[in-house]
């Protein structure tokens, strides 16, 4: 650890976390930093480590296994969408902590009040379900903690989101994302992969029952999910005040990074130098890229969150499979989504997101209507419900992946965390009005509304796709182009 802070700090004057984007040119008399590819390196692998650890405390807390704990305490649909809806309707506070975190010195500090905090509260539900296993307090009460501790923590997460992408988007180098991102989300999909079906075991075997069993998981979970903030400390802090001096020049620029034999040259802003005053939100107005990305990513997380959470509770209570059963296909979706991740990065860095997105995004529309007519034959739960999380794991690979390296790609680097802020805000807010409509027609409808969901949540998702056509992106390929890379027949220099 020692080593690794006076590898970054050796040559950096100024402060530890003067560091500036790799594909951004700045002006300044000259290069005032050099951070050692060393250092990068160590700071990628402790993000990479930090995923990993980070995802065992996610799959916990969240999905899967908190969806049968709510089904165990007997909770109506709508309470099922109110506590699907809270993830992305606290994301409306993101600007309010892009703007916090933009008046600190230190990403890492931001990240460890804002999800420290967060993580530890989990405490009170593990105390809250031995209290109920001893007769203390009742189902509903038990329900009620649930969803205000899901509340507050996620409260606590959106505040730190959009500092912790700014960051970590500082670290990766552009021409490096795609394959970056895409190696870390596989090292999450392994973890899931491998640590889901055993969570679902203890859960379900659990000698004091399920809901015990969820207790001492859960447990485990949070030590999991503390330690991977620890691994935060190994990675090169950011400065957000010296992030925003900088002048920009467009993203693409090969300027930008120079290399000099075992070191990865930073202009950075220096204190003599005084950056442009500007408007932000008028800058926002005039950027009709972003607003273009906007409207799709609102469109899309509405029309996907109309259906998104109610799948697994169509498989646990309209199906009534066992809840082994069912983190085992989500396993078999993270096998899929694990092996498909580093394939998408590298297309992503040859040809670009948005091909992949408009391409994937149709096979994405369409699979809610592959759901329709399953039932609880061994067939469909063999065979068929395998399949589709396969493909649930192949194509939200790609979608997951490019939709962030995208919004990356079109921000600015100046007040970059306010509008990767924005961008969850507006989807956060668009997504939890689709879990609302959802859960509203589940409720008054009946569970066999379900496949209906399903269905308008599929036409949803088409229309969803079409503002996505006029946002700009470079390098940009043509789907007839992606599709000749598939099959070979072309070949598309890397950036």
């Amino acid at each position: 650890m020692d080593s690794v802070q006076e590898e970054t700090t050796a040559s950096l004057p100024l402060e530890i976390s003067q560091i500036a984007s790799p594909s951004t040119a700045l002006v300044t008399s000259k290069p005032s930093t050099r951070i050692s590819k060393q250092a990068i390196r160590t700071s990628l692998k402790a993000s990479t480590a930090d995923g990993v650890l980070s995802a065992v405390f996610s799959l916990i807390t969240g999905g899967i296994l908190l969806s049968n704990f709510l089904v165990e305490l007997d909770v109506s649909p709508v309470v099922f969408g109110m506590l699907s809806s809270i993830p992305m309707l606290v994301n409306l506070i993101q600007p309010l902590g892009a703007y916090l975190s933009e008046r600190t010195t230190s990403r890492f500090q931001y990240a460890l009040w804002t999800y420290g905090i967060s993580r530890i509260l989990w405490l009170f539900l593990v105390v809250g379900i031995a209290i109920f296993c001893w007769g203390g307090i009742d189902s509903h009460q038990l329900m009620v903690l649930t969803l205000l501790i899901v509340l507050v923590t996620h409260l606590l997460g959106g505040l730190g989101n959009a500092s912790w992408l700014s960051w970590i988007a500082m670290i990766v180098p552009r021409r490096l994302r795609g394959r970056y991102f895409g190696l870390r989300n596989s090292a999450g999909s392994l973890t899931n992969l491998l640590c889901l079906p055993l969570a679902g075991l203890a859960v379900s075997n659990w000698p004091g029952g399920t809901l015990q069993g969820y207790g001492i998981v859960l447990l485990i979970g949070i030590v999991f999910g503390i330690v991977g903030l620890w691994c935060q400390h190994f990675q090169v802090d950011v400065n957000p005040q010296l992030q925003n001096a900088v002048v920009q020049y467009p993203q693409n620029s090969e300027s930008s990074l120079a290399k000099k034999d075992d070191v990865v040259e930073k202009p950075l802003i220096t204190k003599d130098i005084t950056p442009p005053e500007d408007n932000f939100w008028s800058s926002i107005q005039k950027n009709s890229n972003f607003l273009k990305f906007l409207l799709y990513f609102g469109l899309w997380m509405l029309a996907v969150n109309i259906s998104a959470p109610f799948f697994n509770l169509y498989m646990l209570d309209t199906l009534d499979l066992d809840v082994s059963v069912v983190t085992l296909y989500t396993s078999i979706q993270a096998g899929a989504n694990l092996l498909m991740l580093i394939l998408w990065g590298k297309l992503a860095d040859r040809i670009g997101n948005r091909p992949i997105l408009l391409l994937v995004g149709i096979l994405v529309a369409v699979s809610p209507l592959l759901w329709l007519g399953t039932s609880n034959h061994d067939l469909d739960i063999w065979l068929w419900l395998p399949l589709l999380h396969i493909l649930a794991g192949v194509t939200w690979a790609a979608i997951d992946l490019c939709n962030n390296n995208l919004q990356i790609e079109i921000t600015p680097v100046k007040n970059q965390s306010i509008y990767f802020a924005i961008a969850a805000a507006v989807s956060g807010a668009s997504g939890a009005l689709g879990t609302t409509i959802g859960s509203f027609i589940a409720q008054f409808i009946g569970y066999g509304g379900l496949l209906g969901l399903f269905t308008v949540s599929s036409l949803f998702r088409l229309v969803a796709l079409v503002p996505l056509i006029f946002v700009k992106e470079q390098p940009t390929q043509s789907l007839t182009q992606m599709i000749q890379v598939w099959l070979g027949r072309k070949k598309i220099a890397p950036n």
